[in-house]
């Protein structure tokens, strides 16, 4: 297969984060919500940093790309990276001041220590004294031999002290801010009908005289810096340990990675910054990023609501039409299928599955997947209570889930002390399925009940990513979760219970493999001058293989449209395709999550959800599953929420060859705002 030029994917990823920025300059976006899309950029910014810049740079120390599936060098690569990131803080540093003056005219006042007036000059000593001053132990660097090693999840400040009478020598210093254990943002004394805030840093700064009384300094000058380490994980295949001891290991050993990227205010002391550069090793090869004053913007997604006299309209979810006035969830999956659509749908449906599921007496056993839970998951009590009532209970939790192997680390040990068997996933693939299998028995025979979705087993983020789960007794496909978990339980020497599967597509077994047959079916189809087409929804496309066969059908005259949120790699413009490739992406107050494909089949259509994106570590290197949508209805629902998304003209961007992210512009159609329209399509089924 020749080989075509498609995006490179780390930049069309970054296009992705300048569609999050976009959200974060929208003047009609409430004011609030455009701070939380700042600081979602930069989370977003941060895990890239972490994990995509960090393997470039071990790409070029082991001098070759790897399996990476790189489209250029990692040099190549790392050099655009660098050139789009200062660009992008530019413009992140434009809004910032944007919405600063929207905040003024709120009479909402983010002030520094300069700015204190008396008042609230004793409140943040008082605060000061009783909140922060046990939490921070300063570093005194040039008296360590050994420069600390500095976390990347937290800021610091780095400080210089000198006297004005230059009788004690110039110091350097470091304080970790511990805005992971007390709220960045502390609420001042104001005037009636005004919100005055100060950020945690700003009252380390005012008190730093009192910090170092010690010394007998009197000048000091303070810039928040912030590291970002290589947060890759290395298993290694030493036998004699146990996958838990390597992940703990590897843990520890994540928060000594090597920096990828320095961050630091771009009026930093000189001398200071050359200090700190040297003792940590760092070149200009490391991302060394000169920034504003405030650095780790993410905590802003937690910009305290009660300041804004505007709260929160994000409407509540409600309860699916067809589990409406019913006594049992259970009763009607045993009936017929039901599609939960989040954050529309409410997830206490799913909840109220398991929950019944564990105090049913004809049920003997639940078996259930997670991937990431909530802090105080709900899934989990159910789970645990059905062990208390003589279930069997198996759980799949994949350890290896990107910045949550902690917190599944301690699911695991609460599982297990409940009586729960745990399974920790399989060699060398992850499992990001999301399946539940439940057995009962009913009038003699047993039944096989549960689901297939899209989402994590999380009510927190059920509450703002767009989702699917299908709840289903269909014998067919819960026959293939059965075969599913039969692998899961032995992986070792029961591959052909992924490879029997009938009804689901699974990888790493057949899941490409069937994809590349149903667009071959497409192409053939329009080879022959009839109708075909293929609408997609994704995460993300960056697999060559598929982006080449998509490739193929556009110039057979295939119609292709797709709603892709984040990486998109394939090439929409070409002078060749029949039907120009309609791509999209929506960015707007819900996170778009959910994966949904619909081939045309000569008019039969196939429908599936899926738990994979259509990216080499989902297709070969993972546990996934697309499940086929058989009822009608179902099928009728996701087509036309798909239609509402392809049509919208208020959130979403043209995917084209430059990635410019240019809106679709709605000229005199009707206004289409799909997240808005979604919710209205479904609620109003409430009462059909």
């Amino acid at each position: 297969m020749l080989k075509q030029k498609v995006i490179i994917r780390d930049l069309s990823w970054l296009s992705f984060n300048s569609r999050v920025l976009q959200e974060a300059a929208d003047e009609t976006v409430p004011l609030r919500e455009r701070i939380k899309f700042l600081g979602i950029f930069s989370n977003n910014q941060d895990e890239f940093f972490r994990v995509r810049v960090a393997t470039l740079k071990r790409m070029i120390e082991m001098g070759q790309a790897g399996n990476m599936h790189l489209e250029v060098s990692p040099e190549t690569i790392l050099r655009e990276i660098q050139e789009k990131v200062v660009t992008q803080q530019k413009e992140f540093d434009r809004i910032w001041n944007e919405i600063l003056k929207e905040l003024k005219k709120e009479k909402i006042f983010l002030i520094n220590e300069t700015q204190l007036n008396k008042a609230q000059q004793q409140y943040i000593t008082d605060y000061f004294n009783d909140e922060i001053r046990s939490n921070i132990v300063p570093l005194m660097i040039e008296s360590i031999q050994a420069f600390p090693i500095l976390s990347d999840k937290s800021i610091y400040l780095a400080c210089k002290m000198s006297a004005k009478n230059n009788s004690i020598p110039q110091r350097y210093a470091l304080v970790s801010v511990p805005a992971r254990r007390l709220n960045r943002f502390v609420i001042l004394p104001s005037k009636p009908n005004e919100h005055t805030l100060i950020l945690m840093e700003d009252v380390i700064r005012f008190c730093l005289p009192y910090i170092f009384s010690y010394f007998g300094y009197d000048v000091f000058s303070s810039h928040i810096i912030k590291v970002t380490r290589d947060a890759e994980i290395d298993i290694d295949n030493d036998i004699e340990t146990s996958v838990i001891q390597k992940l703990e290991k590897a843990l520890k050993n994540r928060k000594k990675g090597k920096p990828v990227r320095f961050i630091f205010d771009k009026d930093i002391d000189a001398s200071l910054l050359t200090y700190l550069i040297k003792r940590m090793g760092l070149s200009g090869k490391d991302n060394l990023i000169p920034g504003g004053r405030i650095h780790n913007f993410k905590d802003f997604i937690n910009f305290p609501e009660a300041v804004f006299k505007q709260k929160s309209t994000r409407k509540k979810p409600f309860l699916h039409p067809l589990l409406k006035n019913v006594n049992r969830v259970t009763d009607v999956i045993l009936q017929r299928d039901v599609l939960l659509s989040f954050p529309y749908h409410s997830f206490d449906s799913l909840t109220d599955l398991l929950r019944e599921a564990a105090i049913d007496p004809d049920v003997k056993s639940i078996k259930i997947t997670f991937y990431r839970l909530a802090s105080r998951s709900k899934i989990i009590n159910a789970l645990t209570n059905a062990v208390r009532n003589g279930k069997a209970v198996t759980a799949v939790i994949e350890l290896r889930a990107r910045f949550d192997e902690e917190a599944n680390l301690e699911w695991k040990e609460e599982l297990e002390e409940a009586g729960v068997k745990v399974l920790i996933g399989v060699p060398d693939l992850k499992v990001h399925a999301k399946i539940c299998l439940i057995k009962k028995i009913v009038k003699g025979r047993t039944v096989h009940y549960g689901f297939v979705g899209t989402c994590n087993l999380n009510e927190q983020t059920a509450k703002i990513y767009g989702d699917h789960c299908l709840l289903t007794s269909d014998r067919f496909i819960m026959a293939d979760v059965n075969r599913i978990f039969h692998y899961l339980e032995q992986p070792k020497t029961r591959i052909n219970f992924l490879k029997a599967c009938k009804t689901l597509l699974v990888s790493p077994v057949n899941l490409r493999r069937q994809l590349i047959q149903l667009i071959d079916r497409e192409i053939k189809t329009a080879t022959s001058k009839k109708t075909a087409a293929i609408t997609l929804k994704l995460n993300s496309l960056s697999d060559e293989i598929l982006i080449n066969k998509l490739y193929d059908a556009a110039r057979a005259g295939v119609e292709i449209n797709m709603v892709i949120r984040g990486i998109f790699c394939m090439l929409t413009e070409n002078k060749k395709f029949k039907i120009p490739v309609h791509a999209i992406s929506i960015i707007d107050e819900y996170l778009e999550h959910a994966r949904v494909m619909i081939f045309y089949n000569g008019g039969k259509e196939k429908v599936f959800i899926s738990s994979a994106d259509w990216m080499v570590r989902n297709l070969d290197h993972r546990v996934e599953v697309a499940c086929p949508i058989f009822e009608k209805d179902i099928q009728e629902e996701l087509k036309d929420i798909l239609r509402i998304q392809l049509s919208d003209n208020i959130k979403a961007r043209k995917l084209d060859n430059d990635l410019d992210n240019q809106y679709i512009n709605p000229r005199n159609k009707k206004k289409v705002r799909s997240q808005v329209d979604t919710y209205n399509y479904l609620y109003r089924k409430l009462s059909t």
